[in-house]
């Protein structure tokens, strides 16, 4: 844990007690603060009160001795309206923050200058946290992740040196972290997503360009540089004279850093020099991958790890549960879980690193289904249609030839029988259902899990080494 000593002495309001809000609550109670906390939901103030924090009603309690009040990222901030909280707060002049705020005082207070390494991005963020983290591991440092990647930031250990914080932010995270100040920063790309929360996709690339424009004095913004909001963002860093270092996987870059037929290369001032390659690494498979690996790569030479170090760190690093996930191989049938492809933008990642494809897809659907992957189906031999989504996605697919399975246990045994039967020596079975989970299971790593033990029950799978 770590203990919030800049709010020692004074009252916190703490609204929405899931992991990240009941985590703060402890951090700020061990450095000294008094703490009222409270949420929407009964049975979460239920759990705060048994855990011994004081709760409240903040529509009833006056707010004069409220020095913060700490807002758990699900709640809305300012779109489509701010929660009621945060204008009770707004009209007592207390200023609304996350948790990752009061990391960042405690880091200032206590440690300024160890490293902590910000990660964002519409897509790729959880692959690209977890691959530096385990570069950093790999390099010697006690590594500490967390943030939207899943452990809550004041669940880890303090600030100190030699020891870094590689930690995952969303939108939502930023836009309550004001001071927010990493010695690294990525921003790997911006596409349309929580424009809900965000009332404009131009709001919602400019919240996740407060990541990369405030890395502190002698650190390092890098960019992916292969869409225009990126481009701009980039080029709005080099005129503030930030540190910055682009990062493309479509286009040669004069300098910076990019994947040309699977070398990771870092171009300056007319020199170039490959610092990694990709061929063979079954975890970074994929141009997306490609994207994270150059990103990570960039962070993991800001940190000044060295080039064998880094090379070794791309080689094992066993990639993302559920997320391109080789859970195991019969004869040339490779079994991937991509659990956590939940729309058609994820798995389109997934269909385009394949070329024999046995797909299994389906779930609880979302708006669009999958008419945007057609330029995919050449790649699938078959697939097999689970959940509420099967009678959609089969009118979708149209001639590509499909099975209605209803269950996933029924689309492995299926898939799995296909796939050896085809003799193709690149057959790959691959769970991307392109779907929430909610029709099935309660969440993606249920599902991914059970598509895992699934296949791993199969006779004759082998773990993919």
């Amino acid at each position: 844990m770590i203990p919030v000593t800049s709010f020692a002495g004074k009252t916190v309001a703490v609204f929405g007690l899931g992991g990240s809000g009941l985590a703060s609550c402890d951090a700020l109670k061990a450095g000294g603060a008094e703490v009222i906390a409270a949420d929407d939901n009964a049975e979460n103030v239920a759990k705060a009160a048994q855990a011994g924090f004081i709760t409240a009603d903040l529509r009833t309690v006056s707010w004069d001795s409220f020095a913060a009040l700490v807002l758990a990222p699900g709640v809305p901030l300012t779109h489509p309206v701010p929660h009621w909280s945060v204008l009770k707060a707004r009209e007592a002049g207390v200023e609304v923050i996350g948790d990752i705020e009061l990391f960042c005082r405690e880091r200032r207070r206590h440690a300024p200058n160890a490293p902590f390494v910000a990660i964002t991005g519409t897509n790729g963020k959880s692959t690209t946290t977890a691959l530096i983290a385990h570069l950093t591991k790999v390099a010697g440092y006690d590594t500490q992740m967390g943030g939207n990647i899943g452990t809550a930031i004041l669940s880890l250990e303090p600030p100190r040196t030699g020891r870094v914080h590689v930690i995952e932010m969303s939108s939502y995270q930023i836009d309550l972290t004001p001071s927010l100040d990493p010695s690294v920063g990525i921003l790997l790309n911006v596409s349309e997503d929580h424009i809900d929360r965000h009332g404009t996709i131009e709001h919602y690339a400019e919240v996740k360009e407060r990541l990369v424009a405030n890395v502190q004095a002698g650190g390092t913004s890098i960019v992916g540089v292969d869409d225009g909001y990126c481009r701009d963002i980039a080029d709005r860093l080099d005129r503030a004279g930030r540190n910055v270092v682009r990062i493309s996987v479509k286009n040669p870059l004069a300098s910076g850093i990019h994947v040309e037929h699977g070398t990771i290369v870092r171009t300056s001032g007319g020199a170039r020099s490959e610092i990694a390659t990709l061929g063979g690494i079954g975890s970074l498979r994929g141009l997306h991958n490609a994207q994270n690996a150059a990103c990570a790569a960039a962070a993991a030479l800001a940190m000044g790890i060295s080039l064998d170090v880094l090379q070794n760190g791309l080689r094992s690093f066993p990639g993302l549960a559920h997320r391109m996930e080789q859970v195991g191989r019969r004869g040339n049938v490779l079994f991937v879980n991509d659990s956590k492809g939940t729309n058609a933008d994820a798995t389109a990642h997934a269909l385009s690193s394949f070329s024999e494809i046995f797909w299994i897809a389906g779930g609880k659907p979302k708006a669009g289904g999958i008419t945007s992957l057609t330029g995919f189906f050449p790649r699938i031999r078959k697939a097999y249609l689970i959940g509420e989504a099967a009678q959609e996605f089969s009118s979708t697919l149209g001639s590509v030839a499909h099975e209605i399975s209803q269950t996933l246990d029924v689309a492995v045994e299926q898939a799995a029988r296909d796939a050896e039967a085809s003799g193709l020596t690149d057959a790959v079975v691959l769970l991307s259902p392109a779907c929430a989970s909610f029709d099935q299971y309660r969440n993606f790593e249920i599902r991914g899990t059970k598509f895992r033990e699934l296949v791993q029950a199969l006779p004759g799978v082998k773990p993919v080494v």
